[in-house]
């Protein structure tokens, strides 16, 4: 079996990773089919509150291809499942400081359930962007140098 491990690399660059946490996802049958063939996209997704309750918005688990008619609808909003104190934190900081909760990663644990890493979140300026460029161009050079010594 293989391991099923989607990353949204593009939150690392846009945002600066303050708090992370690893949430369950409230998820239909053929969407876990369609996760376990690693058909989804994280790109443009985030987290928001409806009333105490945490859901995922923008993330697209394609249609599972053997699907009947009953099958799920790509974009639709998912609740996200952690426990109260944890929401209750996350809500907190949302509201008072202007962060927001962005996905990293979609994964699926040892017991064959679908899990959701989420982070508290900072958005980046376009100069900070352009020094963590910057800053990996730099560590790249040096690993091949290293390399070829």
């Amino acid at each position: 079996m293989q391991k099923i491990n989607i990353r949204n690399k593009k939150a690392y660059h846009d945002y600066e990773i303050i708090d992370k946490y690893t949430a369950g996802i409230k998820l239909q049958g053929t969407e876990v089919k369609s996760i376990r063939l690693g058909k989804v996209s994280l790109v443009e997704s985030y987290c928001f509150f409806e009333g105490n309750e945490l859901f995922v918005k923008g993330m697209q688990i394609s249609e599972y291809a053997w699907a009947s008619y009953n099958s799920h609808t790509p974009g639709r909003e998912r609740k996200l499942l952690l426990n109260r104190l944890e929401l209750k934190k996350l809500h907190r900081k949302v509201k008072e400081t202007g962060l927001t909760i962005v996905t990293l990663g979609l994964f699926i644990n040892e017991k064959g359930l679908v899990k959701l890493d989420i982070a508290l979140a900072k958005g980046k300026k376009e100069y900070d962007k352009r020094e963590s460029i910057k800053l990996k161009d730099t560590k790249r050079s040096m690993d091949r140098i290293g390399k070829i010594k």
